[in-house]
């Protein structure tokens, strides 16, 4: 049994140092998928010219279309396939409002840091109708994902180092600054806390007010890094949403998304074999194993509600598979995915009832040997279902194809799906979901 670790600042250091270690020392599998894919660009002799895709046979028709064109939203180029970029952005913020928001085409701009700019057109539109409430361009300046939606009707707006909050009239209000380029953000099923990394070189000016300048994360940083040359460039952050004030911070070698509910982290450990523990580590002190599942490579967790987590593995043959259970450990559901289902992205409605699945399709298995060029991908597919049992309540196709993602939304109740497919965004009506799992729900069966 491991040896309790009480201090926060280097339990938190420490347990992030295995995180990496696993990442680091773990062989990729030949047949590993989403994160772990392989990607091979199109050869530059080959034209141009759009590549056909199949169509999912949708499970049931939509109840609403809402017309793209007239928006002024137009599909992007085949230069962007296989980039992962961030170039359009789905979201309720109530059961009857839309917010999409996407990239207007034109020439790159350069800003006088001589950085990139783009675009980015934000709709916010009142359903069935898509009658348009507020508009607004924004101007960003990279290609990573830049809108995270908020309970409370508000949304999060990320620009390199900066935070934004905005509402439905798509007013922004400045919330937290940080000392270099945010890369990654994540939050809690409940939206209490923040988890960031950043990319704050040691040279990098810390601006007055940013995510660091408090007494107490100045002292972990310092109590951590003591002593330690060439200390890494990325921070990963843990921060109170409703203050921003940072309660844990780590300087960690790569960007690493970090798992948290209401209680704590979650770390997956190498055990024995294709053995793997979930470790939940208590922002208070203490940690205690959650669970115990099977991969091949290092498990993608992630909470869908306080008490339960969906783990991405790597299945024997090659391929992904995914794992619900709750905190306790005790597995509600899992199943297998089709080899030719390629680059998982997870969608969860903000009550965690019910989870869309988006994936590439492509014509043939993918692997390290044969590596994926968009050339073989022939649709993309989502799939939602009940977090509690897993049981599949809507299959339908979207287009074009998003390989960042951002083109799937779940309303708060779970009840309604918008996809942006065929030229409209389609939306779907579904029946009441069973509730989110609890420590003390019973587990069902795979579907």
């Amino acid at each position: 049994m491991r040896q309790r670790r009480v201090h926060v600042g280097s339990r938190w250091k420490a347990g992030l140092r295995l995180v990496v270690a696993g990442l680091l020392m773990l062989p990729v599998p030949a047949g590993a998928q989403g994160d772990w894919f392989f990607f091979r660009h199109r050869k530059q002799e080959k034209p141009e010219a759009a590549t056909p895709r199949s169509q999912v046979i949708s499970s049931q028709p939509p109840a609403a279309a809402i017309a793209v064109e007239p928006l002024g939203f137009s599909a992007p180029g085949p230069i962007y396939e296989g980039q992962r970029d961030a170039l359009v952005s789905l979201d309720f913020l109530d059961e009857d409002t839309l917010l999409f928001t996407f990239r207007v085409p034109g020439l790159m701009r350069r800003d006088n840091k001589g950085g990139e700019q783009r675009q980015i057109r934000a709709l916010v539109m009142a359903l069935p109708h898509g009658t348009v409430q507020a508009e607004a361009l924004w101007t960003l300046h990279d290609d990573a994902r830049y809108v995270w939606r908020l309970k409370d009707g508000r949304f999060l707006l990320r620009d390199l180092n900066q935070l934004r909050i905005g509402d439905a009239s798509l007013e922004l209000t400045p919330f937290l600054e940080f000392p270099g380029h945010v890369q990654w953000l994540g939050m809690d099923p409940d939206q209490t806390y923040l988890v960031t990394d950043s990319h704050e070189p040691e040279e990098a000016k810390q601006p007055a007010g940013h995510a660091a300048s408090t007494a107490t994360t100045a002292g972990n940083v310092t109590a951590e890094n003591a002593g330690e040359p060439g200390r890494p460039d990325t921070v990963l952050r843990v921060l109170r949403r409703s203050t921003g004030k940072v309660m844990l911070v780590s300087h960690v070698r790569s960007v690493m998304r970090v798992p948290v509910n209401g209680e704590g982290y979650m770390e997956s450990l190498r055990s024995t074999g294709r053995d793997w523990l979930l470790n939940l580590n208590y922002f208070g002190g203490g940690e205690r194993v959650a669970g115990k599942i099977e991969s091949l490579c290092t498990p993608n967790v992630e909470f869908f509600c306080e008490q339960a987590v969906l783990a991405t593995v790597c299945t024997e043959n090659g391929g992904l598979g995914e794992v619900a259970m709750t905190t306790d450990g005790r597995k509600l559901w899992e199943n297998d995915m089709p080899l030719t289902h390629v680059w998982p992205k997870l969608v969860i409605a903000p009550g965690g009832q019910r989870i869309a699945r988006e994936t590439l399709l492509v014509n043939r298995p993918i692997n390290a040997f044969s590596p994926l060029s968009f050339e073989d991908v022939t649709g993309q597919q989502v799939e939602v279902f009940d977090s509690a049992t897993g049981k599949l309540v809507l299959k339908v196709s979207a287009s074009p194809v998003f390989d960042g993602g951002g083109n799937v939304a779940l309303s708060p109740s779970g009840r309604r799906v918008a996809i942006l497919d065929a030229g409209a965004i389609q939306v779907y009506e579904l029946p009441k979901p069973p509730p989110a799992p609890t420590e003390t729900a019973e587990g069902s069966a795979a579907h």
